[in-house]
């Protein structure tokens, strides 16, 4: 065994509290080395050497490493532990003190105890969720009386600026909710729908109110319930990084300078508070005016913010938020902003944009999940440029998996694409092939599928501002057939309990032949998925041990059936295409 491989640590994302008497343990080991691997452990405080022990399960492979999975039960919410490994005629044991063939000299690791605020408990439902991200100034109009003024014809040949409007409203968005429904998604994810003077409500100039070109708080209210007699709950954007020029706090500390109560809210250089050319205050990103940082450190203003988070979900009945630039606010003030708005809506998810690694907000006392970037670029890299070969697509899932504990990634927002993003349609040069087969990965993958208004219909668009182009609603210039084929996989997703809750394993992946493979479990319940990301037709023979032998596997896709014989399943598939295989109920 390679010493320098084995790491652990008894904290996430290498220890988590899964519940307040369960502890989940990972450890790491060098890529290819099959060991046997076996946590032996017992209550802190018993004096006698610790003999329970439990197998740790390989459940992922990422580049340079192999990784090994177990619970412990903890009756007594504490614990010291050890793992044994064997292998290559050896056995080493590992613990805090380090790697040694003597038991007692490797030491142990220590949990102390779980306390109530390091257990994620993600709401229930969100493993059951299909996300739909909504522009909503560009999604639906329902209401011209509100149109901005100098709104721009809505067209499907649109191409629009960075200060263009064209009129979409919360009205249009409930004359839509039957076409959602249809659709399959059951959570609706809103960009910002507060008072602002831009198109993209970013910079907010008033919390509290409902931005008068989308609606009032009667049609928002309306709107949620809408969303919820059709099964659909909704999640608004918190923007608590930075407020818009137009927020009472900042407009009062222009007026008056250092004699406004509201300098501290602010991270202000010296006066008079100056805009132009260049601010002379902290901004969101680099020197944008419109956008002045909050210190959400200060009391007063988390104080406000807090109250803000609560009042909507009071108000209208939203049930969570995602979170703007959410590793740019102070961590108190989301830890804060996590008691107040489950005491407020228990069941209410909590969604943080970050774009990279996001373990140190996934540790229960923070986020339930966050947008899943690495797993776009993951999927970006292998359907649609092909950077990545099937080994290497599944080395950078599972690294991103081992990344985080578990209950995140059942709630991890996985996205093609974003208000902030290219469209994947774009980036595959307009090859619907590879956005079917990315689709199509998408609804299976371990987590919540995150659509971008219009990608169902095959809408295209280069980076912001043309990835918001206005939503095509002429049935003649969609693509019917692709949006038959999104609301088959959410209907598929919908049926079959082991792509919303199984775990995930990979079966197969192999770089040559463009085949990548892998299995759902759930409740005595195994379902394969495979891909064959290549051009060509492709036949795999694959070990069907997950099922019995003689089982008839079913194609959810086309019906196609495919009998486990001898211990395999044979398949074969035409280039750019796949197949969701279940047993027939």
């Amino acid at each position: 065994m390679l010493l320098e491989a084995i790491d652990h640590r008894p904290e996430p994302p290498f220890a988590w509290p899964v519940e307040l008497e369960e502890l989940r343990v990972r450890i790491r080991v060098k890529k290819g080395e099959r060991i046997q691997c076996r946590v032996v452990y017992g209550d802190r405080y018993d004096p006698g050497e610790d003999r329970a022990e439990r197998s740790l399960e390989r459940v992922a492979a990422d580049e340079r490493f192999d990784w090994y999975e177990g619970s412990i039960p903890l009756p007594t919410r504490r614990v010291r532990y050890v793992f044994r490994l064997e292998g290559e005629g050896s056995t080493l044991w590992y613990g805090e003190k380090g790697i040694s063939p003597e038991r007692r000299q490797a030491g142990v690791f220590q949990f102390p105890y779980i306390h109530e605020e390091e257990v994620l408990r993600v709401p229930d439902w969100a493993r059951d969720a299909v996300v739909y991200q909504i522009f909503p100034e560009r999604f639906a109009k329902g209401d011209p009386d509100r149109d901005p003024e100098g709104v721009l014809p809505w067209s499907a040949d649109a191409r629009p600026q960075p200060d263009s409007f064209y009129g979409g409203d919360l009205r249009g968005i409930i004359d839509r909710m039957p076409y959602l429904a249809e659709l399959g998604v059951n959570l609706l994810y809103l960009t910002p729908v507060f008072t602002s003077p831009s198109n993209h409500k970013y910079d907010i100039d008033d919390y509290y109110r409902i931005d008068p070109h989308f609606g009032d708080v009667e049609i928002c209210r309306e709107m949620v319930e809408t969303a919820h007699r059709h099964g659909i709950r909704v999640l608004f954007d918190a923007v608590f990084n930075h407020c818009g020029a137009g927020f009472f706090a900042f407009r009062d500390v222009r007026e008056k300078g250092e004699a406004s109560p509201y300098q501290d809210w602010f991270r202000i250089k010296d006066f008079p508070v100056v805009m132009e050319p260049e601010p002379n205050y902290e901004t969101f990103a680099n020197h944008i005016p419109r956008m002045p940082k909050l210190m959400t450190h200060r009391a007063e203003v988390r104080d406000y913010f807090l109250e803000v988070a609560q009042y909507w979900i009071r108000e209208v009945g939203i049930d969570g938020w995602r979170l703007d630039v959410a590793n740019e606010v102070d961590p108190e003030f989301w830890r804060a902003f996590r008691r107040r708005v489950k005491s407020a809506c228990p069941e209410a998810l909590i969604v943080g944009e970050i774009w990279h690694d996001a373990g140190p907000w996934l540790r229960g006392d923070r986020f339930d999940s966050v947008m899943n970037y690495p797993f776009r670029e993951a999927v970006l890299s292998f359907f649609a440029t092909g950077e990545l070969d099937a080994e290497g697509f599944d080395a950078r899932l599972s690294a991103a998996r081992m990344a985080v504990p578990e209950p995140a990634t059942f709630a991890m927002f996985n996205l093609l694409g974003s208000h902030d993003t290219e469209r994947f349609l774009t980036l595959c040069q307009g090859d619907r092939r590879r956005l079917r087969l990315a689709l199509l990965f998408q609804m299976t993958y371990l987590g919540i599928p995150m659509l971008y208004y219009g990608d169902e219909i095959g809408m295209e668009g280069g980076a912001d501002p043309d990835c918001r182009r206005p939503m095509i609603w002429e049935e003649e210039k969609q693509d019917r057939e692709l949006l038959a084929f999104v609301q088959r996989l959410t209907a598929i997703r919908r049926e079959v309990a082991p792509l919303r809750r199984g775990d995930y394993r990979t079966w197969s992946a192999d770089g040559e032949k463009g085949l990548y493979a892998y299995l759902r479990r759930h409740g005595g319940e195994s379902v394969g998925v495979v891909l064959n990301n290549s051009h060509g037709w492709q036949e795999w023979v694959l070990d069907a041990s997950a099922w019995e032998e003689g089982s008839i596997l079913i194609d959810a896709l086309t019906g196609n059936r495919f009998p486990v014989h001898k211990g395999v399943v044979t398949l074969s598939l035409e280039g750019m295409e796949g197949v969701i295989l279940v047993e027939p109920s």
